[in-house]
């Protein structure tokens, strides 16, 4: 570890890196979660020396910036203990000396296959960064604040997809995800409208009442000032500094000036937007976007390779696969004698197989006679198969699989894979069991199209045939296409196929498994933001393949003669596969008259700003576009989200006319919350603007 570390510090250092040395780098990092109660506890009285000489190592390569610790309560103080979590506004650091830091703010949860989809409201996020600063915070960082995609083999888990999306403020393809990216956006102003008195000097922490609590920052010239209401149920009237604020559960209004709210973490004046991914078919089409000359090579069942080897008894995987391949074949022949009666009472033969995980299918004389998989929870599992035996020689081959390998917890390091047994043959008539664990077993790590290099598209093995073999385990495909026109974000849509991997130009995107559905329950579409946060709050698409789409990065693409190759491990049918474009539906946004201003008025004077009010602020997402419609507005009690808006019992009749004239034909378009613009639909009743609009 020494060695590793002072390799990379001595690459930075070369590279003048370092802010000590006029570069960008202002922190490093020594260990990760290592002081989580899960973990550190685990390792007894070894682990407090350990967590000692590391701090000690890191410092000693004197890279001119602090060292961090994350999530390390008994960090030395030569280190600073830093928080990872949903929230971190409670967080104490090992030192008073130290500053309040936040490494990791979690904006939402990674994706299992066989899991659903997880979200994060970002009115939670704006709250829990701003009750961070509110209390003391001086740095937070966000984790993911860019969503990306695990290509080839590179999840881990186990189980992890190969979409690490996390419902980031800029997603899987790098595009904005609003209202996440432009609220973040409106609430880093706002903090940053606070700087001045923040940096000068410690919050004044009070509490006017039992969820609602303020904070000041406050010098001679500067004042700065955060009220939170921390119920999930009730609004509460606050009265601060002689003046009376309304503040939403579960909310944080910032005042930079400790008099004007700037922000309100609970009200979103960002756009929304829908976006979905537009699929095409993959016949010949106006997109170019067609998948033709199939061609397949069938993967054989069993030891094929001159690399194979045997071992007597059972073997761990990882340690023999050094993680070259998911796939390790376990292969043994048994022989039943003429005589043996292999029936009990007329029902077959049982071969049970206990395994570490995460995939296993069962073939007996070179056919697939079943399979069993994990979970992301509990990777191992046993598989009973019903099993045909013949007298004379019977093969038994078990391709073993890995989805990701664990890359969390204590002694991840030592948590294995594949079939460690018993494996035993059940059911003869005597009734007795026969283990075949302890017997010789060939081995072979990985798949003979790998060895061959099948992945890239080469090789002569390709074979086309009248009818395209489908719907069988362990086979390979490959076919060619023309990159899809446009050059918006790009997906394969796998529906049709069973799990394994996919290559484009020799790339791979990553591992496929549309089988492995999420749950039917559990599910929470919407989800209410108020109260505490943890993975499994907000889920989404229950009953639904776990990961459908896969990333197609346009940079791997050609114009034409793009060649994909796919390993299927369980039967598909890739004729079905489809291309498919990411496009925006809808802009849309909705504003009370209770939001705060639009947080860029604060760089207008005071008279400017008095004589504002709420403003609803739409624009298109690309440069290109403008407003060419608007599909819904309603100024009174609209009530719905974007998309599903529906008019309330109070709505001015001249709100769409209005809006339309405001707003069509052009990129971007303001327009005031108030009845100045759109006349009083109802008095006494507290009103709202939602607009619901097309770009092209």
């Amino acid at each position: 570890m020494k060695r590793f570390t002072t390799k990379i510090v001595d690459m930075i250092k070369q590279e003048n890196l370092f802010a000590s040395q006029g570069g960008p780098v202002i922190l490093s990092q020594i260990e990760n979660e290592y002081g989580n109660g899960d973990i550190e506890s685990r390792y007894g009285p070894r682990a407090k020396p350990y967590v000692n000489w590391a701090a000690s190592m890191a410092t000693t390569l004197d890279t001119g910036v602090p060292w961090v610790m994350c999530q390390q309560p008994d960090a030395p103080p030569s280190v600073i203990n830093t928080c990872n979590g949903f929230y971190c506004d409670q967080f104490k650091q090992n030192s008073d000396k130290t500053p309040k830091m936040w490494t990791e703010n979690w904006t939402g949860w990674f994706l299992s296959f066989g899991g659903p989809v997880p979200y994060r409201p970002v009115e939670d996020i704006a709250f829990a960064v701003a009750r961070f600063f509110q209390r003391g915070g001086t740095f937070q960082n966000y984790y993911m604040y860019h969503g990306g995609t695990n290509f080839g083999r590179t999840s881990g888990g186990p189980f992890i997809a190969t979409s690490y999306d996390y419902d980031a403020p800029l997603d899987e393809y790098g595009l904005i995800r609003q209202p996440k990216w432009g609220h973040l956006k409106d609430l880093h102003k706002a903090i940053k409208l606070c700087e001045a008195a923040m940096v000068a000097t410690d919050p004044n922490i009070t509490s006017l009442g039992s969820t609602i609590e303020a904070s000041v920052y406050k010098t001679d010239s500067q004042c700065a000032a955060f009220l939170a209401n921390t119920a999930t149920q009730s609004d509460a009237a606050v009265s601060f500094n002689g003046n009376s604020y309304h503040l939403p559960p579960w909310s944080v209004s910032i005042l930079p000036d400790c008099k004007n709210v700037a922000f309100n973490t609970a009200k979103i004046n960002s756009v929304s937007t829908i976006s979905t991914f537009v699929t095409q078919s993959s016949e010949a089409d106006a997109s170019g976007a067609s998948l033709s000359g199939w061609t397949s090579v069938n993967e054989p069942v069993g030891i094929s390779s001159e690399n194979a080897f045997t071992r007597m008894g059972l073997v761990e995987q990882i340690n023999i696969t050094a993680d070259k391949s998911d796939y390790l074949w376990y292969s043994l022949s048994v022989n039943i004698k003429n005589d043996e009666p292999f029936l009990q009472d007329g029902s077959a033969t049982v071969l049970h197989v206990k395994t570490l995980g995460h995939v296993l299918h069962a073939f007996i004389n070179g056919k697939l006679s079943g399979s069993g998989k994990g979970n992301s929870g509990h990777s191992n599992f046993t598989i009973e198969v019903p099993v045909t035996l013949v007298p004379g020689v019977n093969k038994i081959d078990l391709l073993s699989a890995t989805v990701g390998l664990q890359n969390y917890g204590a002694f991840f390091d030592l948590k294995g894979a594949g079939i460690t047994g018993p494996v035993q043959l059940k059911g003869f008539k005597n009734g007795s069991t026969t283990d075949l664990s302890s017997k010789q077993w060939t081995y072979q790590v990985g798949l003979k199209g790998e060895e061959m290099g099948l992945s890239s598209g080469g090789s002569t093995l390709w074979k086309s045939q009248t009818e395209l073999p489908t719907n069988q385990p362990l086979i390979w495909y490959k076919a060619s296409f023309d990159a899809p026109a446009g050059d918006t974000p790009l997906s394969m849509d796998f529906t049709g196929m069973g799990k394994g991997e996919a290559w484009v130009n020799g790339q791979s995107i990553g591992r496929f498994w549309p089988t492995y559905t999420a749950p039917n329950s559990g599910c929470t579409d919407p989800c209410n933001y108020r109260g505490g946060y943890n993975a499994n709050k907000c889920l989404k698409n229950c009953g639904k393949p776990s990961q459908l789409l896969y990333h197609v990065p346009r940079s791997w693409l050609k114009s034409s003669g793009n060649v994909l190759v796919l390993f299927e491990e369980m039967g598909g049918d890739p004729t079905k596969l489809s291309f498919a474009t990411r496009e925006i539906q809808s802009v849309c946004s909705r504003i009370s008259e209770a939001h705060p201003l639009p947080i860029d008025m604060w760089a207008s004077e005071d008279d400017a700003r008095n004589k504002s009010g709420p403003t609803l602020s739409l624009e298109c997402p690309h440069p290109n576009q403008v407003i060419s419609s608007i599909k819904f507005a309603s100024f009174g009690t609209p009530q719905g989200t974007c998309g599903s808006f529906i008019h309330g019992r109070c709505s001015s009749s001249n709100a769409l006319s209005i809006v339309k004239k405001a707003c069509i034909g052009s990129k971007s378009c303001s327009l005031g919350v108030s009845i100045n613009v759109f006349g009083e639909p109802c008095k006494g009743v507290a009103k709202s603007l939602a607009v619901e609009a097309s770009c092209t």
